[in-house]
């Protein structure tokens, strides 16, 4: 992938901060999704997980579909027109910022993910588009984030906005998980939206299996209960149908719930307003 060097003339590529030969994140999650923005460690990483999780490569999709979802139900029913979309990853089809547009055109979307290919792609993609913007951040630091000045600059947190915390709240410590998810609840105006979906502990041997290769390969990676990932929303209304598998939270097709293929059983997903 060196040609990304001719995007910046003279820039060198790659940037001192990225070691591509160690997995990340957002590049392995988008080898699962079958994308182009990765690496051998990245798609080792995703093809050892891929045979010793069934269903992995589908749950990807699932948390993607979802995602879709409810940008959807965000931008078109509940009239959201700001999006904070933390963890972001690297820019697939029907992105955040695609579908929310889609339905109001002047929304307006801030990316934040650790890993800085993230940014060098999304920059690119976005030159022409004044109301998207990405930046490289660490989700784990609420007051870094919300004050950059990408966000401060196209979002105004007096007003609504949709914190977004897709496939990324398994990958927060327990230790610092309330703390981090907390303090970003707390910068929200009322009106305001979460999102949340995660890696989830049912009880079933592979949700466990995928939290313990997550954080051997990528050092973060945790299963967490539905009652732990609805603790979350704190005080907020959760919409319905409330935290469901990720396949359940309004399909576009009848799902039958009681016989849910092994890829939808791997995560689970809300959304969660903020009355007060």
């Amino acid at each position: 992938m060196t040609e990304h060097s001719d995007d910046v003339p003279g820039a060198q590529w790659p940037p001192p901060s990225m070691d591509f030969s160690k997995p990340t994140i957002a590049r392995a999650y988008d080898a699962l999704l079958g994308g182009k923005d990765n690496y051998a460690a990245d798609r080792e990483l995703a093809a050892f997980a891929t045979e010793n999780i069934p269903g992995l490569k589908e749950s990807a999709w699932e948390n993607r579909k979802v995602l879709v979802r409810g940008v959807r139900f965000l931008a078109a029913e509940a009239g959201i027109d700001q999006f904070l979309d933390l963890g972001s990853g690297l820019p697939t089809v029907q992105n955040t910022h695609e579908v929310a547009q889609a339905h109001n055109p002047d929304a307006k979307v801030v990316y934040v993910d650790i890993d800085p290919l993230v940014t060098v792609h999304g920059q690119a993609i976005l030159a022409e588009n004044d109301n998207t913007k990405v930046f490289t951040g660490d989700v784990r630091d609420p007051a870094a984030v919300l004050g950059h000045p990408e966000a401060r600059g196209l979002l105004d947190f007096d007003r609504p906005v949709a914190l977004m915390l897709v496939g990324m709240l398994h990958y927060l410590s327990p230790d610092i998980a309330d703390e981090v998810v907390s303090a970003y609840r707390d910068a929200l105006a009322p009106g305001s939206y979460l999102f949340i979906t995660s890696l989830v502990d049912t009880g079933l041997p592979a949700q466990q299996e995928l939290a313990r290769i997550t954080r051997e390969s990528l050092e973060e990676g945790w299963a967490r209960t539905p009652e732990e990932i609805e603790y979350h929303f704190g005080d907020f209304e959760l919409v319905e149908p409330g935290v469901t598998y990720t396949a359940l939270w309004r399909p576009d097709e009848l799902i039958d719930a009681n016989n849910l293929a092994p890829g939808e059983q791997l995560g689970m997903a809300g959304i969660g307003l903020k009355k007060n």
